[in-house]
């Protein structure tokens, strides 16, 4: 890799850092084409990215970013899990590495906080941005029905009060 493709690879690292909001760093450990394959097929389905890239690239793109503090977990072979959403990218890479001994989890960033392992973890177990979305339009649809619900009970009492006096004079 010559001087011009490095600093295109940091430009390129750096621009993902800025749009970024959550950072997972990844080791791999062994990982197979066709496991390596997978992992970057769920991340591009929930809207995230997996790259690997070298570290010392990496450190230089992430200077003055709000994820410099993932500088220190970048030894070994890592690679990085990125999504705009805080979620999605942990939650791929834990519920990938839990059935992949390969992939090891060395901990992440959102934003200027760091999270290690358990962090990490405890992010990927938050609902999605699109399942709390859900939640909010079935909370803002609920009263609205009960409402109807309310508005049409009595009518139809009224109703059975009406069928009970025609049932009772016909007899």
């Amino acid at each position: 890799m010559d001087r011009s493709q490095k600093e295109q690879a940091v430009a390129d690292l750096n621009a993902i850092f800025s749009g970024a909001g959550v950072v997972v760093v990844t080791r791999n450990l062994g990982l197979s084409v066709a496991q390596s394959t997978e992992l970057r097929n769920n991340m591009r389905d929930a809207g995230a990215a997996y790259k690997v890239a070298k570290n010392r690239l990496t450190k230089r793109a992430a200077e003055g970013t709000a994820y410099a503090g993932i500088a220190d977990m970048l030894t070994g072979p890592t690679a990085l899990a990125t999504s705009d959403d805080p979620v999605a990218a942990a939650k791929i890479v834990v519920e990938f590495a839990k059935a992949n001994d390969r992939l090891e989890i060395v901990g992440g960033s959102m934003g200027e906080t760091v999270l290690d392992v358990a962090g990490v973890q405890a992010l990927a177990a938050l609902p999605s941005l699109d399942e709390l979305r859900g939640k909010i339009v079935g909370l803002v649809q609920a009263p609205a029905t009960k409402l109807a619900q309310i508005a049409q009970a009595p009518a139809g009492q009224l109703a059975r009060v009406f069928g009970a006096y025609a049932a009772k004079e016909d007899a």
